[in-house]
C-alpha cells in the first residue's frame, strides 16, 4: 500500500522548503508596475573606448560585428587588445582595410625584461613605433601592480621603471586607459557583509588574498601617484577607477588630477542604485567620462542605454553577481549623452573618424 501524506505534513514541508532556500534560489518577481521605457540602441551614435571583440577578426566575422553595432548605434569600437609590434600592425592594418571608420587600436606594454636597465627605454621606443603603425592609445591591463613580477616580486603601478614609457604618450599626445585592481570587495572577508559575496562564490579565482597581493589601497595608491607624476599624459582610469561606489571620492581625485578621465564599463550596477547623485556627478564631470563596456555581449548594451537615457524605475539588472539590487535611470541631459557617447573620445583619442556623428 503507498503511504499517503496528511495534508497538514504536507503544507508544512512546502513551509519548511520556504525557510530553506538559498540566497542564490531566492528570485522574488516584482509585483511593482511603473512606466517602462526599455532601449535596444542608443539615442546618439557612440564610441565603446573600452571593447574586447570576442572571436578571429575573419571577414564573415567583421561583417557580423558591424551589423551588430549598427542594431545598437554604435559607430565606432576601441580595440584595446591591439597588441605590439607585428600582431600590432596585422591588427591596424585588418581594421583598416574593411571598415576603416569604425574601429581604432590601442597597443600594449611587454613587461618582459623589466629588470633589464634598458628595458624602458626600449618599452617607449616601441611604444613610439606602435603609434606610427596605427595605434591611437595604450592599454595597460591588471596584471600591472598585481601580477607582473620581476627579480626581487611584485612591480608596483608607479614603477620608475615604466616612467619613460607614460612621458612617451604624453609626448605623443595618445591616451593611456588602464585597469588597475579590481572591485576592493575582492579583498574583504567573503562573508555576510561582502556586496560581492555570490560573484566571490561563483567566481572563487577573484578572490584577492593577503598572501599574494598588497591592500587594495596600496595598488590604487600607486595608480593615483603615478598620474601626479604624469600631468602631461592623458589617462582614461578603467571601470570609474572601482569608485563607483563613492562617486564623491572619485570627483576629488578628478579634481586634484586633471589629466585623468574615467570610463563606465562594467560599473553600470554602480551608478544604477543611485540615480539622483550620479546624474548630478555626470552633469559636473560631463568632459571627463566616456562610453565603455568591457565585456562584448551585444544583449547587454540596452541596460547602459535605459539607465543612462531614461527616467526608469526598479528594473533588473543583467548579471546577479553584480548587483542583487534593482536599477534606477539617470535621465542625463542629451549635452551630457553626447559627451559620454562620443564628443569626449573625439577629443582625446587620435585616429577616431567624426563621420557619422551629429556635428
Amino acid at each position: 500500500m503507498r503511504a499517503v501524506v496528511p495534508t497538514t505534513l504536507l503544507a508544512l514541508a512546502v513551509a519548511a522548503f520556504g525557510q530553506t532556500i538559498t540566497f542564490e534560489e531566492y528570485k522574488p518577481k516584482s509585483t511593482l508596475v511603473v512606466p517602462a521605457n526599455p532601449r535596444t540602441k542608443a539615442k546618439f551614435p557612440f564610441v565603446d573606448v573600452h571593447g574586447h571583440p570576442r572571436g578571429n577578426f575573419t571577414p564573415e566575422r567583421v561583417d557580423n560585428l558591424i551589423k551588430e553595432m549598427d542594431a545598437m548605434n554604435m559607430r565606432t569600437m576601441v580595440n584595446l587588445d591591439g597588441r605590439s609590434g607585428e600582431m600590432l600592425k596585422k591588427n591596424v592594418d585588418f581594421a583598416r582595410s574593411r571598415y576603416p571608420e569604425r574601429f581604432v587600436v590601442f597597443c600594449n606594454l611587454d613587461f618582459k625584461g623589466i629588470d633589464d636597465p634598458q628595458w624602458g627605454k626600449r618599452a617607449a621606443k616601441q611604444l613610439e613605433q606602435d603609434v606610427r603603425n596605427g595605434a591611437s592609445g595604450l592599454k595597460i591591463y591588471k596584471n600591472l601592480g598585481m601580477d607582473v613580477r620581476d627579480s626581487k616580486g611584485r612591480v608596483p603601478v608607479d614603477d620608475p621603471r615604466i616612467d619613460p614609457v607614460w612621458a612617451m604618450a604624453g609626448k605623443l599626445k595618445i591616451p593611456v586607459l588602464i585597469h588597475t585592481a579590481d572591485p576592493a570587495p575582492f579583498w574583504q572577508p567573503q562573508d555576510a557583509n561582502n556586496e560581492r559575496w555570490l560573484e566571490l562564490k561563483e567566481m572563487p579565482g577573484r578572490k584577492r588574498s593577503p598572501d599574494r597581493y598588497p591592500p587594495w589601497d596600496t595598488i590604487i595608491g600607486e595608480q593615483h601617484r603615478m598620474f601626479r607624476k604624469h600631468p602631461q599624459t592623458t589617462f582614461i582610469n578603467a571601470h570609474l577607477g572601482w569608485y563607483g561606489n563613492n562617486l564623491g571620492e572619485l570627483g576629488r581625485l578628478m579634481d586634484e588630477m586633471p589629466n585623468m578621465h574615467t570610463e563606465i564599463g562594467a560599473v553600470l550596477a554602480e551608478l544604477g542604485r543611485q540615480p539622483r547623485f550620479a546624474r548630478q556627478w555626470f552633469i559636473r564631470y560631463q568632459n571627463r567620462v566616456l562610453f565603455g563596456k568591457d565585456t562584448y555581449t551585444p544583449s547587454e548594451y540596452p541596460y547602459y542605454f535605459r539607465v543612462l537615457e531614461t527616467a526608469d524605475e526598479y528594473f533588473d539588472y543583467y548579471r546577479r553577481r553584480h548587483a542583487f539590487w534593482q536599477m534606477y535611470g539617470l535621465d542625463l541631459p542629451d549635452e551630457v549623452l553626447k559627451k559620454l557617447y562620443y564628443k569626449n573620445a573625439l577629443r582625446i583619442i587620435p585616429g577616431l573618424s567624426s563621420k557619422g556623428f551629429p556635428q
